[in-house]
């Protein structure tokens, strides 16, 4: 799948059971939605995902409505998880 693999940025939108996650990506104006795993080398180091999570996805071009997740990105935020963070702090 490396040598075939699209890679995207999208937000994880939610936590399925058995370490998947919905994950959503908005190109141009249209949101795609796919089901997503954890790469072997992100359970290994024991990387927590969270809703909200900015996440890199590995996606096959042969199909588009699953893929893996390779990177999570510690600074982005999607900006429901950051209204959320200012609510909690907040209180």
């Amino acid at each position: 799948m490396a040598g075939d693999a699209i890679e995207i940025e999208g937000v994880v939108t939610k936590c399925l059971p058995g370490s998947r996650f919905l994950v959503t990506v908005e190109t141009g104006g249209n949101k795609h939605e796919f089901n997503a795993y954890i790469s072997g080398k992100m359970r290994k180091n024991n990387i927590r995902i969270l809703e909200g999570d900015s996440v890199r996805v590995e996606l096959s071009q042969y199909d588009l409505t699953q893929g893996r997740i390779v990177f999570r990105d510690k600074k982005k935020k999607s900006p429901s998880a950051e209204a959320d963070q200012s609510e909690q702090s907040t209180s």
